[in-house]
């Protein structure tokens, strides 16, 4: 793991596609330099169909990251769903040619390269390989084998598998946006990270990440993965139900289930309504919330149905299978009313909405960071940061380098290496405000302060008090140097 990283992790979403920049701070913890968020425009149930729209999308959410932070964006730990998703189980094993040497990284990487060798179906990839137990020598159930000696190292391994086309399409579409892919992760493992704590993932427990075009499932027991599923239904069915049911349209259909939706419709009485506005020209629909409640109820039980499916089908009923922690929900789904207490009463499950807010740094309940719909995204940051690729997420600011400009740096007591020419050109202007053209800069340097205006500016811009006084205290043997200077001002900006 590089210190002091900064990583990015790009969640492409069939709702939302969410760049966010972060770093460890001194306390291990995450802290958030930049964000963005955009409309996802070109994915349906975690499949890019658009690629052109899925680009335009991407580059939206990149340079809003890249303005907040100030950085730019050269590689991105990417996320991957949808129903094309599959997991399977498979033992392999390797035989060392010295038993008397310790187990070292080398021996693991190999065993694991072994397993990406596995023929699988046509038009399929293998994205994960999971390493679960480990067996020297024939000793089984052994979690960690570095430092121990042997001639036969054996493990069970947990493989995820996708469709090699809709891979490529988003390696494609990262690629166009005129970024690098650092690595793909499938999305529940990125969730699980960031609302999982061990002690959950050690007695067992269930994460059902319900995003806008899929479901995504991951079973942990004994701190290691057991299982992974991806349903194609996610929170946009249910926006579609009741679209079709209330013979409204889509975006009403959001705002409702946004609003007054409940997964439970025994909350809702006979008697009350909803009214939204009609079409042009036409009155206003009312809406009964119990007949909303039951639309609702209706799609949400046939998907945690799917789930509880899952869980059936990992065993949980077994002793050893046991879920002790129950189930995590996460994603834009579990902000649904009533949608955790529908869980427990299908699954039998204890249930609890998972936040990312535990990895991170400084963020408090009123942050919107601090919500289920960024767990996907801060799990593929958490992922980026413990890689142990040694590549650069993004690209540092450069430091000063030219004479002039140092000059006017350190005589206000700037220190010069602190920021680039442009962020020393344009500290002086209000926190917030953009430099789009030479105009500004013009202005800038061509137009008089009286009195009043020199001294509210020196309150706050350290720089551009320094070219205004120049400018107004300039005599004839002064105007050459200046001149010089202003020339060279521009001539850097155009650059």
């Amino acid at each position: 793991m590089k210190t002091n990283r900064i990583a990015v992790g790009l969640d492409i979403g069939t709702t939302k596609i969410v760049a966010l920049i972060g770093r460890h701070n001194e306390f291990g913890k995450i802290e958030i330099i930049g964000h963005g968020t955009a409309p996802s425009l070109g994915v349906q149930r975690g499949v890019v169909v658009n690629i052109t729209q899925t680009i335009e999308s991407i580059e939206k959410a990149v340079a809003l990251a890249e303005q907040s932070a100030g950085l730019q964006i050269k590689s991105v730990a990417v996320g991957i769903a949808g129903q094309h998703i599959r997991s399977l189980q498979h033992s392999d094993y390797i035989t060392r040619e010295d038993a008397e040497e310790v187990i070292e990284d080398a021996d693991l990487d190999r065993l694991t390269e072994n397993v990406h060798k596995l023929a699988m179906m046509p038009g399929e990839e293998i994205i994960h390989v999971l390493p679960q137990e480990y067996k020297v020598d024939g000793q089984g159930d052994i979690k960690e084998p570095r430092g121990m000696y042997g001639g036969r190292l054996e493990a069970s391994f947990h493989i995820v598998v996708g469709q090699l086309t809709s891979i490529k399409n988003i390696a494609r579409c990262v690629k166009s946006a005129h970024l690098d892919l650092h690595t793909v992760n499938l999305e529940p493992l990125a969730s699980a990270d960031a609302v999982l704590s061990q002690e959950e993932k050690e007695a067992g427990v269930v994460l059902v990440d319900i995003g806008g075009g899929t479901t995504d499932v991951a079973i942990f027991k004994d701190g290691i993965i057991r299982h992974t599923a991806v349903i194609p239904h996610g929170g946009n069915i249910i926006t579609s139900d009741i679209k079709e049911g209330c013979a409204i349209i889509e975006k009403q259909a959001e705002t409702l289930k946004v609003r007054f939706g409940s997964a439970w419709p025994g909350e809702n009485k006979d008697n009350e309504i909803v009214a939204i506005p009609g079409l042009r020209g036409r009155d206003p629909k009312e809406i009964s919330l119990k007949n909303l409640s039951r639309i609702i109820h209706a799609r949400c039980t046939e998907i945690i149905n799917a789930v509880f499916t899952e869980i059936k089908n990992y065993g949980y009923d077994q002793p050893s299978k046991k879920l002790i922690a129950g189930v995590v929900i996460t994603g834009g789904g579990s902000q649904l009313k009533h949608v955790k207490q529908l869980v427990e009463y299908l699954t039998g499950l204890d249930t609890r909405v998972g936040y990312p807010n535990e990895h991170l740094a400084s963020l408090d309940a009123s942050n919107p960071l601090n919500s289920p719909i960024y767990s996907t995204a801060v799990g593929l940051l958490m992922q980026g940061l413990n890689s142990r690729k040694d590549i650069d997420f993004v690209t540092e600011n450069e430091a000063i380098e030219d004479p002039l400009l140092e000059e006017v740096a350190v005589g206000i007591g700037m220190n010069p290496n602190e920021g680039t020419p442009m962020e020393l050109h344009t500290a002086g202007f209000a926190e917030g405000d953009a430099i789009e053209d030479e105009t500004q800069y013009d202005h800038l340097l061509n137009t008089p302060l009286d009195t009043e205006e020199m001294e509210a500016v020196e309150a706050s811009s350290p720089i551009e008090t320094e070219i205004k006084r120049t400018k107004i205290a300039q005599s004839d043997s002064q105007g050459n140097w200046f001149k010089r200077w202003a020339d060279k001002f521009i001539d850097l900006i155009d650059e």
